[in-house]
């Protein structure tokens, strides 16, 4: 009988900081991120997940810079505006980037999208057939082109939807996001106001990956969750599900097929949950050296549950909170240093003043954070706010609110070490 691995919780997240590609400090170059280099961080990490909130900057444009430091973000431009695309959109961990080999892998669940897809998305071919079809000749004769643009273009222009899943949107753009899900369009590139460029996704995606068969649903789903693995290094089954939100009733079969091809090996790990699987390429570096701060969206943390029972750090993203009712504040980045989640910080871009605005800096409440000193923290947090400064075009960092005040345990010492510097 073969020994079952065992893992001390240290040494999970040892190897999931090393899947990640932050076990250690960003790779020195004599020159700027290539294309090559960010390609390496999408390939490592399987999607980027996309969100238009742009109080610091988009959640799809942080984890590279996580890894990679400052690069130029026309980088992700190119990879995903222009042929042959590296990335284009899809449904995978919500609305995502994924390489166009990806996005095949989730046809499955474009067909399932009546049970699959939000809100009213499944009843757009019985309720608007009719605006289907004129969009679809709109996108066909005019694509790529803007939601707002097929607006224009429908001869009747409906009134914008006041249904609950439209949040208040023309019917135009919820046929588009019908298309979208279903697969019919994809995006071609965003335009400058962040608005998706519609276009049939068979002129979008290379035409050497629109020529693949499409995979049955076990074969895609159990490919998947392989890269869910590869991008975890370890994870439970829940873990391997959640990457690209697939229900545990196809997670189950999927996972059991790759331990029986073995390429995920059944681990115990201290503390955490009973089926633990770590993927046959993962290792275990003896340390964790690196220090990033990570957007609400990274991968590192977006799985709230696995951030909990790995990192020990109950955290969630509080933009809808009331602010009298926030913990930690409206748009909070964890400060990873080593193996440890050491601060919580709240930032926002002043890009009018050229200034980044740290509204507050807390200590992360133990078991996420180390012995390590208040002291040594600040230290660290300065030189990476300086360098996240730099790369979003801002000329210097302020430590206070909206109003002057400093807010939380570490603002002080930050405060004092951003003036000295």
């Amino acid at each position: 009988m073969v020994a079952v691995e065992r893992y001390s919780l240290s040494q999970a997240r040892r190897i999931a900081l090393r899947a990640q590609g932050l076990a250690g400090p960003r790779p020195s170059r004599a020159g700027p991120v290539t294309m090559r280099g960010f390609q390496q961080v999408v390939d490592r990490l399987g999607l980027l997940q996309i969100d238009s909130v742009n109080v610091l900057a988009r959640a799809h444009l942080m984890p590279a810079y996580s890894r990679l430091g400052p690069y130029d973000i026309t980088l992700l431009d190119r990879a995903s505006g222009t042929a042959p695309r590296r990335l284009v959109e899809s449904w995978a961990h919500e609305a995502s980037f994924v390489p166009p080999a990806t996005f095949r892998l989730l046809e499955w669940r474009r067909r399932a999208y009546r049970t699959e897809a939000w809100g009213g998305i499944a009843a757009m071919p019985s309720e608007r057939s009719a605006a289907l079809d004129e969009v679809r000749a709109l996108v066909t004769e005019h694509g790529p082109i803007s939601a707002a643009k097929v607006h224009d273009l429908m001869e009747s222009s409906p009134p914008r939807s006041t249904t609950e899943w439209g949040w208040n949107w023309t019917v135009a753009k919820q046929a588009l996001e019908y298309l979208f899900f279903v697969g019919e369009v994809t995006s071609a590139g965003r335009n400058g106001a962040f608005e998706r460029r519609y276009d049939l996704t068979s002129r979008v995606l290379p035409p050497e990956v629109m020529a693949q068969p499409l995979p049955d649903d076990a074969d895609a789903v159990r490919e998947l969750v392989a890269i869910s693995a590869r991008a975890h290094g370890i994870g439970s089954q829940r873990c391997l599900g959640d990457y690209f939100r697939i229900k545990q009733a196809r997670v189950e079969p999927a996972v059991a097929d790759l331990v029986d091809a073995e390429v995920l090996v059944p681990v115990k790990v201290e503390g955490w949950p009973r089926h633990v699987f770590r993927h046959r390429d993962a290792t275990l570096p003896r340390r964790a050296t690196g220090s990033a701060l990570l957007s609400p969206f990274d991968p590192l943390v977006f799985e709230r549950r696995r951030l909990e029972e790995l990192y020990g750090l109950r955290y969630r993203i509080e933009i809808y909170v009331p602010a009298h009712l926030r913990v930690w504040g409206y748009y909070v980045l964890p400060f990873l240093i080593g193996e440890h989640l050491e601060a919580l910080v709240d930032l926002k871009a002043d890009r009018k003043d050229k200034v980044l605005r740290v509204h507050g800096v807390h200590r992360a409440p133990a078991p996420a954070r180390s012995a390590a000193s208040d002291a040594s923290v600040v230290e660290a947090l300065v030189g990476e706010l300086r360098l996240m400064a730099q790369w979003l075009g801002l000329e210097q960092v302020v430590v206070a609110d909206a109003s002057g005040t400093l807010v939380g345990d570490l603002a002080p010492a930050l405060h004092a070490a951003v003036q000295t510097a």
